[in-house]
């Protein structure tokens, strides 16, 4: 959608975005790593109850409008390819998740389907394929350009949100506590183990920001280049392939979001779990069986509810995916003080507080986030 509307305008939000995101989320996974809690444990013991419920409180809003959109945005793929109803295919959805968590095991649901986010690299061939004006795209990369329009700074806000997620910090913390007791290691991570952290959470910024960039690239020279300026369905969206898969297009489309849905959604509602669970002191893992951990499934079970309910009041799937990315982008600034005041903290870290350019970088996104938010108001 900001390369539809905005042309190349936007191409340089990747660039920026991608310390800014590897700089929170390795904040996020050397808490879990060191402390062996999740985020909203560690505020439980730092922080007032109010903090602490206030921040269960915006996670959990925020995810379960991500939840609805998402679950949303894979029914209106699949509707695209089959012609059924999406009332129909998006509880059939939900069924699906709720049962692969329930009875089997997210690692394995996450080894299958990340290999259909592949189908997002199409973007990149259809970029060149394209043929975009190379001088104006490198222009747009390097050379920042904001617009103070309300109308740029919700796409400004909406790609910060869909890179730089709220639900995302609380999974982080959350996997590397589930990974440090899976595995026999000393109470202390070594600097090995933090090193191997920060490569994997490195590698996966550069592969998000990487496809994000093609993706604003592809559609800014595809969509937005014959004045295709506003999308409101997936069809139209996935024309941004053409160049690329003819009329395969809709199908790599399809299976990009399906992709991206069957791991983000378990993501979303898991993150959901974990909070609430930590925050009440409940026991809480994915790896445990449902009769183990009873609340936490219960949650994970009642935020997909409200996500599915969200589709019943028949707002557009492609713009609700979009209003998702504003509502996280606004609601991320408090989130991530938290997380760089906790990381902050020998009290809480010990000696493996946060280095320096890892701290300038959490406060620069903060500032930049809560720039962007306030602007998306005033304007």
């Amino acid at each position: 959608m900001a390369g539809a509307a905005l042309g190349y305008a936007t191409l340089w939000t990747a660039l920026i975005s991608m310390p800014m995101m590897a700089a929170v989320q390795l904040m996020c996974a050397r808490l879990g790593a060191v402390t062996r809690h999740g985020l909203a444990h560690e505020v439980r013991l730092r922080y007032p109850c109010w903090v602490l419920w206030g921040t269960c409180a915006l996670l959990a809003f925020a995810n379960v409008f991500n939840l609805g959109a998402d679950l949303g945005g894979m029914a209106e793929v699949t509707s695209m390819l089959t012609g059924l109803d999406p009332l129909i295919l998006t509880p059939l959805y939900t069924a699906l998740i709720v049962a692969l968590l329930f009875w089997s095991s997210y690692r394995g649901i996450a080894q299958i389907f990340k290999w259909l986010t592949l189908a997002l690299f199409a973007y990149v061939l259809a970029a060149f394929l394209a043929r975009p004006d190379w001088m104006a795209v490198l222009a747009a990369t390097f050379i920042p350009r904001l617009t103070l329009s309300r109308d740029f700074a919700l796409v400004l806000v909406a790609i910060l949100g869909t890179t730089i997620s709220p639900y995302l910090f609380f999974w982080q913390a959350a996997m590397e506590v589930e990974d440090r007791r899976a595995q026999p290691a000393p109470k202390t991570p070594t600097r090995v183990h933090l090193r191997g952290v920060k490569i994997d959470v490195i590698t996966g910024m550069v592969y998000s920001n990487l496809v994000m960039y093609f993706i604003i690239l592809t559609t800014a020279a595809t969509l937005h280049a014959h004045g295709r300026t506003d999308i409101t369905t997936a069809k139209q969206a996935a024309e941004a392939l053409l160049p690329l898969a003819g009329r395969g297009a809709y199908l790599l489309f399809a299976l990009g979001v399906i992709g991206t849905g069957m791991l983000g959604v378990p993501v979303l509602a898991g993150s959901c779990g974990y909070a609430i669970a930590e925050a009440a002191a409940w026991r809480g893992m994915l790896d445990a069986p449902p009769r183990r951990a009873p609340q936490f499934y219960a949650v994970i079970a009642a935020a997909m509810g409200a996500g599915l309910l969200l589709n019943f009041a028949r707002l557009n799937a492609v713009k609700m995916l979009f209003w998702s990315a504003v509502v996280n982008g606004v609601l991320a600034p408090p989130l991530i003080l938290l997380v760089i005041l906790l990381t902050s903290n020998p009290k809480v870290m010990g000696s493996n507080v946060s280095p320096p350019w890892i701290r300038w970088l959490g406060w620069l996104t903060l500032a930049f986030m809560t720039a962007a938010a306030i602007a998306l108001f005033i304007l």
